[in-house]
């Protein structure tokens, strides 16, 4: 490339791509060009988003359906700030995004004379949402925080991390350094738990799994393992897919209550790489969720064990290792299978959807006929009524074929970015974005973006003029509506504007048709009734 010594910036873009990095989302600003020297003549796709916010979502998404931390690039000051909501979301749910910023040079940090995109702490405020937060103030300690920040975020429980480099370190010579990805070993249950949990897999009549987001990565474990013990499986939002077409999916909420009395006449029940929250168990915040004292919980943090239901048995363990030991002395504790396993689960489905009721119900389908006119669809939503109803009860086709914002953190303006990332993470598999009218214009920007990838996106807005779940809980609060008209643009237009092509529907037959017939990225527009 040249004869020079490489930069920190230079040799940061090699330690990425060493690390199997092929995209980074950002953009660029005077405090990052730096970063961006040995960029264009690297293997790395640059994806530039419209606001840094984005470039976060995009990171999410991107990292939800590879499994590969997403990486960011911003600059110093409000590129940061900007990005911090993406990254709290990724906190909540766990994905691995490496956010890597400028900061001023080293000599002005803690000054407060007012350099530009100059912050009190930079640091210290973003690692109030970081799992950790390294700056970098020494080039020859470039591949060992490089490092570190990966180990963080593919050891223990997932989570974004971040790095900030100086201006001024950005253009040092990096000098001769060795990258090498870390080896996390990832612990292993006790000898003592595994003994303890085949006993109580052996004696259970009627058990129940519950499984979260932590399954996903060992989804064809958890069949096994729901097969060998004959155990309907429930999956709340982030885990749905992962038991799709088998008889013991059970793809409801557990804030449903037929899923709960399920959980509380089980005589053992296995959470498995979930962190019980409320946003999942308790959605409509009545404090109905409980389970049962036999309890089995496996979860590689520890810390997440004693918090929420405390069970009989907790397990610190990364799940795949403890699935694959249950599995290899299976004759210890596995169940015939009588279909009672199958039975039980296929009456909490019949019970769930009725009691989604007509209107849930009627927009279950439509999430449903979507993935039948498109087998391969990634569903990516943000807070929005179809989200909420599927969230409630959706029968996806295979893991991370479904994920959105309306758990955890519950940002808006995530589907739109997070949809292109997953479209890009996933060549070959279109993202449909499931968005309201109000929580679009959050990231409707972005359109842009996906313009300028190609991404294989449809964005589906959802238009009922306005925020139609906060009205409907105003008046069942007995609050007088306001705030929650907010108007919206021609979104036609708008897709004409960046040049992506576009229909206005008011039937599931007619999007369904758009769905079909619309080149991609599109934007189609259903006019919901109110």
């Amino acid at each position: 490339m040249h004869d020079r010594p490489m930069t920190v910036g230079e040799a940061l873009v090699v330690m990425l791509e060493q690390a199997g990095v092929d995209t980074v989302f950002g953009i660029p600003g005077v405090h990052t060009i730096e970063l961006y020297r040995g960029l264009a003549d690297s293997a790395i796709r640059h994806i530039t988003p419209r606001h840094e916010q984005g470039a976060g979502f995009m990171a999410d998404g991107y990292a939800r359906v590879t499994g590969r931390p997403g990486v960011c690039i911003v600059i110093t000051g409000p590129g940061l700030t900007n990005t911090l909501t993406a990254m709290a979301q990724a906190r909540a749910d766990s994905i691995p995004m490496l956010v890597i910023s400028g900061v001023n040079a080293t000599a002005t940090l803690g000054n407060g004379r007012g350099h530009l995109h100059e912050l009190p702490d930079q640091s210290g405020l973003v690692s109030t949402v970081a799992l950790r937060s390294f700056t970098l103030t020494d080039p020859a300690q470039l591949s060992d925080v490089l490092a570190q920040a990966f180990a963080v975020m593919t050891s223990g429980r997932p989570g974004p991390v971040h790095i900030e480099i100086p201006t001024d370190i950005m253009k040092l010579p990096a000098g001769k350094q060795t990258f090498t990805m870390p080896l996390n070993p990832r612990p292993n249950p006790s000898a003592a738990d595994l003994a303890t949990a085949q006993r109580m897999c052996a004696d259970a009549k009627m058990p129940v799994i519950l499984i979260g987001g932590g399954a996903v990565a060992h989804a064809s474990a958890v069949r096994n393992f729901a097969q060998a013990l004959d155990a309907p499986v429930i999956s709340t939002t982030n885990s749905r897919g992962i038991m799709a077409g088998h008889d013991l999916d059970l793809p409801a909420s557990p804030s449903l209550a037929c899923v709960r009395d399920l959980l509380m006449t089980a005589d053992l029940v296995l959470a498995l790489g979930t962190e019980l929250g409320p946003t999942d168990c308790d959605m409509y915040e009545d404090g109905g969720f409980t389970l049962p004292k036999n309890l089995i919980r496996v979860d590689i943090d520890s810390a997440q064990l004693a918090r929420g239901p405390l069970p009989a048995l907790p397990v610190t363990a990364d799940l795949g290792s403890f699935l694959d030991n249950m599995l290899s002395n299976r004759d210890a504790w596995a169940r015939k299978s009588t279909g009672d396993g199958a039975k039980r689960s296929k009456a909490v489905r019949e019970l769930a959807l009725a009691e989604i009721g007509e209107t849930y119900g009627s927009h279950i389908d439509l999430c449903h006929e979507i993935w039948r006119a498109m087998p391969d669809a990634t569903l990516v939503g943000d807070s929005t009524q179809l989200i909420y109803a599927g969230n409630m009860y959706v029968e996806a086709p295979r893991e991370t074929a479904w994920f959105n914002s309306a758990t955890g953190f519950g940002t808006l303006g995530y589907a739109a970015p997070a949809a292109i990332g997953a479209a890009l993470g996933q060549p070959g598999r279109p993202a449909v974005a499931l968005l309201g009218d109000g929580g679009f214009q959050f990231t409707l920007a972005e359109l842009g973006s996906a313009r300028d990838c190609n991404a294989d996106v449809a964005f589906l807005v959802w238009n009922n003029s306005g925020y139609m779940e906060i009205e409907t809980s105003m008046v069942s609060a007995s609050i007088a509506p306001i705030g929650v008209t907010p108007s919206a643009p021609d979104f036609s237009i708008v897709a004409s504007a960046y040049g992506l092509p576009s229909r206005r529907v008011a039937s599931q037959d007619e999007l369904i048709a758009a769905l079909k017939e619309l080149p991609r990225p599109c934007l189609i527009e259903y006019l919901a009734p109110r």
